[in-house]
C-alpha cells in the first residue's frame, strides 16, 4: 500500500509540474513574436536568452522611431515652395484704395441728410441729431443747417448719383505717380463699379483718401 501510495503522489507531482501556468497558457497563444519562445513550458537555456534579447531590441527600436515620428509631427512641418519669374515688362497695375472716411461731408446736402441721414449715422429715425451734445460745433451748425426739414419737400434720390458726387475725387487726392519711369496720372485709372453690389464696392473702389 504504500509503495502505491508513493508512486501515485509522485506520479501527480511530475504531472503537476509539467501543466503550464496561466502565463504559460498565454504566452503559447499569443501572436507577439518571440514571446512564447521566452516563456516555454519548461525548456530552459541560451535560446530563451537569445529571444528575449532580440524581442527587447525589437521593442526599443519601435519605441525610438516612435519618439522620433511623434517628435517630428508635433514640430509641424511645412513646405514653402516659391519660384522667381523675371518679366522684361509688367502690366499696369489695379489699385484699390480703402478710406474709413468715404464720403465727402462737406458735399452733403438737405436732400442727401433726409434721404441717407439716417443710413450715415448722422441722423437718427425722426430725422434728427443724436446726441448733439457730442458733436463739434462746426458739424453741429452744418447739420443744423442742413437738418431743417421744416416744409421741407423731398426730391427723388438716386444712391449711384449720390456716391458719384459725394465719394472722394481721384483726381484731387493724387499727388504723384510714376510707374517705370514714366509719369501717370488719375486719367491711367478707372473706377470700377457694379449695380448690383453698389454699397461694397463703391466703398471698396471709389473711397479714397
Amino acid at each position: 500500500m504504500d509503495l502505491k501510495e508513493g508512486c501515485g503522489s509522485q506520479g501527480s507531482h511530475e504531472s503537476s509540474s509539467l501543466r503550464p501556468t496561466s502565463w504559460q497558457a498565454f504566452v503559447g497563444t499569443s501572436t507577439l513574436h518571440g514571446l512564447r519562445f521566452i516563456f516555454p513550458y519548461g525548456q530552459t537555456g541560451a535560446r530563451r536568452l537569445l529571444w528575449a534579447a532580440a524581442l527587447l531590441a525589437c521593442l526599443g527600436l519601435f519605441a525610438l522611431e516612435s519618439a522620433e515620428r511623434l517628435a517630428y509631427f508635433l514640430s509641424y512641418p511645412h513646405l514653402t515652395s516659391v519660384d522667381a519669374v523675371v518679366s522684361s515688362s509688367l502690366v499696369f497695375p489695379a489699385v484699390t484704395i480703402c478710406n474709413l472716411n468715404i464720403y465727402r461731408f462737406s458735399h452733403l446736402t438737405s436732400n442727401d441728410l433726409y434721404h441717407a441721414g439716417e443710413l450715415l449715422a448722422l441722423l437718427d429715425v425722426d430725422l434728427a441729431i443724436p446726441q448733439p451734445h457730442l458733436a463739434e460745433p462746426d458739424v453741429l451748425a452744418f447739420l443744423q443747417e442742413r437738418t431743417n426739414f421744416t416744409a421741407y419737400k423731398a426730391k427723388a434720390f438716386n444712391m449711384k448719383e449720390f456716391m458719384d458726387r459725394v465719394g472722394h475725387d481721384l483726381e484731387e487726392m493724387m499727388l504723384y505717380c510714376r510707374y517705370q519711369g514714366q509719369d501717370c496720372s488719375h486719367s491711367d485709372f478707372k473706377t470700377v463699379s457694379d449695380d448690383h453690389f453698389l454699397f461694397p464696392l463703391l466703398d471698396f473702389v471709389q473711397s479714397f483718401p
